[in-house]
């Protein structure tokens, strides 16, 4: 009696753990991944912002199967650091500059060098283009990585602790760059010395006179306040810049088909809402600037800016075609 009344408790006991497992193994099943997306610019600019915009939703979209979880100010690393990450899963998502891409696939870098754009228009006309598409294929071919959007930077200006309105008031001049060896072709083109130095550093060498200046969109001068250590900001223009959102290889893969495509979307939803929003704080921030009171804000002839720096398109340092140069200027 006691053997029956034992087994059919273990019996009992079995089945309701079974009971039990049934809902923790489905839970397990829908587990939400959390993709890491990592970049070198403030919480308070609005990469970040269309960033966590986009983790949301993809949440929605695709009912708690992912989300995003977004790095900013360089917490994973600088550029060259996020960028190596991709391949190795460390990250799975990054923005980063079209030159530090094309460390990895010359080609790429061709739009984000000095003078290469018209205006706006041209520059948007590219990122539509047949063009922009097959460069991108030529970096997923090279990396393994996937280009899903291009992201309005601002146009990059000079700041500086003298006026800058001509080439030759660059000369000697000792100006922080990115880390990427194209973003020298503007300042050696005008005789300026280029430093590359880390993006979170920039504040402090400006501060200490490790540099004489730097250049970067509007936006990224009043997020970063380099405003606070700089009495010139000088409107040279000079790069039409933007951002590619990049997915890595391995979180690619390992998504579905239909994930992969809410994903996609949502990205490139994020990088049109925040190109807005970069034109929008573009045309507010030089009256911003001079209401400040801290800095100088010069209008400049780009003219001759432009001139110096034009033969170096298709000099040693392109790391692209003339071809594909010669397709690009054609782009209406």
């Amino acid at each position: 009696m006691l053997d029956r009344l034992s087994r059919r408790l273990f019996v009992g006991l079995a089945l309701a753990g079974a009971a039990f497992a049934v809902p923790f193994a489905a839970k397990d099943a829908q587990a939400q991944a959390t993709l890491k997306w990592a970049h070198v610019y403030e919480a308070s600019e609005p990469y970040h912002t269309w960033a966590v915009w986009a983790g949301e939703e993809l949440a929605k979209r695709t009912d708690g199967r992912y989300d995003i979880e977004v790095f900013p100010a360089s917490s994973l690393g600088k550029e060259v650091d996020i960028n190596e990450g991709l391949g190795l899963g460390t990250v799975d998502i990054i923005y980063t500059g079209q030159l530090f891409a094309g460390r990895a696939y010359g080609p790429i870098a061709i739009g984000g060098s000095p003078y290469m754009f018209r205006d706006y228009a041209h520059w948007d006309a590219y990122r539509n283009s047949e063009l922009f598409g097959e460069l991108s294929q030529g970096y997923l071919d090279a990396t393994g990585n996937h280009i899903v959007s291009l992201t309005y930077y601002g146009e990059r200006h000079v700041t500086s602790n003298k006026p800058i309105e001509t080439p030759e008031d660059m000369q000697g001049l000792k100006i922080r760059v990115p880390n990427a060896p194209l973003y020298m072709m503007f300042p050696k083109a005008t005789g300026a010395n280029p430093t590359p130095i880390a993006f979170a550093e920039v504040y402090l060498a400006l501060q200490q006179g490790t540099v004489d200046a730097q250049e970067n969109p509007l936006p990224t001068i009043q997020a970063k306040k380099f405003y606070e250590v700089q009495d010139y900001i000088n409107l040279t223009g000079h790069i039409t810049d933007a951002l590619l959102t990049i997915v890595g290889g391995p979180t690619w893969e390992s998504m579905d088909e239909a994930d992969r495509k809410i994903l996609v979307e949502v990205l490139q939803e994020a990088a049109e809402n925040c190109t807005q929003a970069i034109i929008d704080k573009e045309n507010e921030l030089a009256d911003w600037f001079r209401n400040e009171g801290t800095t100088t804000v010069l209008e400049v002839d780009r003219g001759p800016f432009r001139e110096a720096t034009m033969p170096a398109h298709n000099g040693p340092d392109a790391t692209w075609s003339q071809e594909i140069y010669d397709r690009l200027q054609a782009i209406q």
